[in-house]
């Protein structure tokens, strides 16, 4: 399953690679095209995506140990999604001038672009929705692969789009897109090929789905079949993503603004670039990923086993699966955070379509989120025991919580001088997190009981200080590569960033490795037992 989820994180980043070497990472055309093709995942994610990703999944489990194995209840859940996500997306798409109007600070031809984008792109919530639904349908059946792989394919179109696009309209240094010399080709190829990815990601599903033996079908009527306790599960759940996912509106809205400002700042004796939409977006894609490629995967497993344990009142399972997971997800997480803070200068590089202006703003920005990133994960994982224990109340007050820090951190951002608000943006991120693991313990300790947390940090000390060591290993072997000169190999192109990661990741993933033996963290067989147990049955 994690193999699936990291297939699918390299392919993505080749395709963001692929849209800086297009777009470039810091021009008018990717900040809008950015945003917009963002705003669907969004919106789905704000209206639905807690409801289908968390809320479902124990509805679905008990329903499952019906004869009919469910089949009732889910073919009427389907029927309904289907229904629901219809609505929801013709409503989005017509609204869509309003919607990029309201998310951006842009104006003239940037917002029309802006606008544009955003036509072909919304529509692709359905699709999202319909990914999501069948995806925990499956997984709840014990059929975890196919939701995982699944956006391999949506990532090999989009690549196969974005190489269209460069071969046939140029890359971003060859031929400087503007908003003011974009055409409806290049539209098509841009957003109609991510689209298209997006509707195959969801449509491939409906094999393993159909293999299951269910005989789902469409199935109106939904009085009687359980329903109802899900539809409040849901209210609160959907309450809870307004608000969370809220703040992005007043981030986009606050990035935006350095975006609208940008000319004025590359006009300037010596031009100044600055960072913008795109960037922050590729600076968070890049810090996610130990989160998405590892922490997601453990979490999509233990979620089951949380929700198995809460049926059956078994609290103490419940405090050891929370503990033991934690402890695991450390094992990435806090490696993925070394590697982000030591080999930032390549990681730029390799999202900058060969530009270092660029490549030197999604280094700054990676940076500033590099030490988030185990707190993500951590955070992510605490409140799923509130979602497997069917509490959804108690979420919504942590993100009440955690939306106001965030709207404050980020609206005092937009009042520094356009040069630093991204930069800031990405710092209030990283704050952000640190506060959510605090809030989210605080409140589950109240639920629970203690849980061993005091284990959990004793683990991630002794991890921390074995990625201090393979960070400064890391960062050293960078110098080599010129990583702290302008001029310097590493700096030169995307090519040679590539080399820096491959060699100097390398090492750090050796002497990492060694720092955990060294400090006899058993949480690292606990972590490589999967990945073992595979190598051996296939040998």
């Amino acid at each position: 399953m994690a193999a699936g989820t990291l297939v699918s994180r390299v392919l993505g980043l080749v395709r963001v690679a692929l849209l800086a070497t297009a777009l470039g990472a810091s021009s008018g055309v990717v900040d809008a095209f950015s945003i917009a093709n963002g705003l669907p995942n969004f919106i789905y994610l704000m209206v639905a995506g807690g409801v289908f990703n968390a809320v479902l999944v124990p509805q679905i489990i008990k329903a499952t140990q019906s004869p009919d194995r469910g089949a009732d209840f889910i073919s009427r859940l389907i029927t309904l999604a289907v229904i629901v996500l219809l609505v929801l997306t013709a409503l989005v798409t017509l609204a869509a001038p309003l919607i990029t109007t309201l998310v951006t600070d842009f104006s003239g031809q940037r917002l029309a672009l802006a606008t544009i984008f955003a036509y072909w792109c919304l529509p692709q919530i359905f699709f999202y929705g319909l990914y999501a639904i069948i995806g925990q349908v499956l997984n709840a059946n014990g059929s975890f692969g196919p939701y995982m792989w699944a956006p391999v394919a949506n990532n090999i179109v989009s690549i196969a789009a974005l190489v269209a696009f460069i071969a046939l309209m140029g890359s971003q240094i060859d031929s400087s897109h503007t908003p003011e010399s974009w055409t409806s080709a290049q539209t098509l190829l841009l957003a109609g090929g991510t689209t298209l990815g997006i509707i195959i990601q969801a449509l491939v599903l409906f094999w393993p789905l159909r293999r299951l033996g269910l005989g789902l079908k469409p199935t109106f009527g939904w009085r009687g079949v359980g329903l109802g306790r899900t539809g409040k599960l849901a209210s609160i759940t959907i309450i809870t993503m307004l608000v969370g996912n809220g703040l992005y509106l007043v981030n986009i809205r606050v990035a935006s603004i350095a975006a609208e400002a940008r000319p004025d700042y590359l006009a300037r004796v010596p031009p100044q670039q600055i960072a913008g939409p795109f960037n922050l977006d590729i600076g968070t894609m890049v810090y996610v990923l130990p989160h998405s490629v590892i922490a997601l995967s453990i979490a999509t497993v233990m979620f089951n086993q949380l929700a198995a344990a809460h049926s059956r009142n078994d609290l103490a399972l419940i405090k050891e699966t929370l503990s033991n997971g934690l402890r695991i997800m450390g094992v990435a997480t806090v490696f993925g955070a070394a590697a982000l803070l030591a080999l930032a200068v390549p990681l730029g590089m390799l999202f900058s379509g060969g530009i270092r202006p660029d490549g030197a703003l999604n280094a700054l920005l990676i940076s500033l989120l590099a030490v988030g990133a185990p707190f993500l994960s951590a955070n992510f994982f605490l409140n799923r025991v509130f979602y497997a224990a069917e509490d959804a109340l108690t979420p919504l007050r942590i993100q009440l919580i955690l939306s106001v820090v965030g709207v404050s951190l980020a609206l005092i951002s937009g009042t520094f001088a356009p040069e630093y608000i991204v930069p800031l943006l990405a710092l209030s991120f990283t704050l952000g997190n640190v506060i959510a693991v605090l809030v989210s313990h605080t409140f589950l300790v109240r639920k629970i009981g203690p849980y061993g947390a005091g284990h959990v940090y004793d683990v991630h000390v002794r991890l921390v200080l074995a990625g201090m060591v393979a960070a400064a290993v890391g960062a050293g072997s960078l110098w080599f590569f010129g990583g702290y000169s302008l001029d310097g190999f590493v700096w030169q192109s995307v090519l040679a960033a590539i080399v820096a990661l491959a060699v100097c990741g390398t090492l750090m993933v050796i002497v990492y490795l060694l720092m955990l033996r060294a400090l006899r963290i058993k949480e690292l067989d606990e972590f490589l037992a999967p990945l073992l147990a595979r190598f051996n049955r296939d040998n």
